[in-house]
């Protein structure tokens, strides 16, 4: 007599959250010189020139003013709190911060600062821009070395983490092609935000101007569908510097990873928002003009450096537990005979 008998049914464990982050930080203490990339950039932000457009910022909103149809009772009081808005935004925005990119880049404390003060009272030196197109061209520019950056950054700290060493030669050869496929990522990753902008911003709009409670609503069910959009794409970068995919590949196995393994994927994500955010009102707490920001600007440099390297680790043990567990799934039943 012929009996089938279920296939193998013992999976491993899922990849441990704990165990992740702490291999994470293990890596980065290991290669302590990693955190050189972040430190760097925040120092540039911080002591190297501000490229401003404070005369453009100004015109434009003096034009806005000089656009809006108000009552005289509340003319004065708008006008005002308009330029002191505009003039704050002109004063501390420096378009440098372009270099903190996404879905690839370099962690910056000093992105979400604007510093415009350096300790001792010295004032960084300002390059000022006379028109729009070269807001955009530099701004461009920025952003792409933004890019590269981000996309050796990410390819030494995934070595540090998943194999334990740092091949600079082995990352430099592979820093161009997957350079590329970072950029197509960002092409996709900005075509996807549009394309969900579009509508909603009309939407909302429309909402806004008949009611403010419903406009709230829509800004609140907006971002919904955003984070419903980018949660199963966190991985997506992953693929292109861990195991060298393509940019769609990567996509697709990154979103595979995340669908199997939802609950402890939600919950390292999570954990990684709050330890970075919550780390980052701390690093916030000295004075911009204080050399305790610089001990704030290192601190912040090892812990998102090693939350990254964390997500690596994480990443890699995940990709073999989905692998196992499909190959597992596709087994033949075994037969017995009796």
């Amino acid at each position: 007599m012929n009996a089938t008998a279920p296939p193998e049914t013992v999976i491993p464990d899922p990849p441990s959250l704990m165990a992740s982050l702490m291999a994470g930080f293990d890596a980065i203490t290991r290669h302590i010189s990693l955190i050189l990339f972040p430190l760097a950039l925040d120092l540039l932000l911080w002591f190297g020139p501000h490229v401003k457009a404070i005369r453009l910022i100004e015109n434009l909103a003096n034009q806005m003013v000089s656009l809006r149809m108000v009552d005289e009772a509340s003319s004065a009081e708008w006008v005002q709190a308009n330029k002191e808005m505009w003039s704050l935004i002109a004063e501390r925005l420096n378009f440098m911060i372009a270099m903190r990119t996404y879905p690839v880049g370099i962690p910056s404390l000093m992105a979400s600062r604007f510093p415009i003060k350096m300790p001792g009272g010295n004032l960084p030196a300002v390059v000022e821009m006379a028109s729009f197109g070269e807001v955009a061209f530099w701004v461009m520019v920025f952003t792409l070395v933004g890019l590269l950056a981000g996309t050796i950054y990410f390819i030494v700290v995934a070595d540090a983490a998943v194999s334990g060493q740092v091949h600079w030669m082995q990352a430099l050869r592979r820093w161009p092609k997957a350079s590329l496929q970072v950029l197509l990522l960002t092409l996709f990753w900005g075509l996807l935000l549009f394309g969900a902008s579009i509508p909603a911003s009309c939407v909302t709009s429309a909402l806004l101007i008949g009611s403010p409670t419903w406009g709230r609503f829509a800004l609140l069910l907006y971002g919904g569908v955003i984070l419903w959009l980018i949660f199963p794409l966190l991985f997506s970068s992953h693929g292109i510097v861990v195991s060298r995919y393509g940019v769609v590949a990567s996509v697709k196995r990154g979103m595979r990873i995340t669908r199997m393994t939802l609950p402890t994927t939600s919950l390292l994500f999570l954990v990684i928002l709050l330890l970075s955010e919550g780390l980052d009102v701390f690093w916030k707490i000295p004075a911009e003009d204080s050399w305790l920001t610089v001990v704030a600007v290192l601190g912040h440099a090892f812990v998102t450096t090693g939350l990254l390297a964390a997500s690596f680790v994480y990443y890699h043990e995940a990709d073999r537990w989905t692998q196992t567990v499909l190959s597992r799934w596709k087994q033949p039943p075994v037969q017995f005979k009796a």
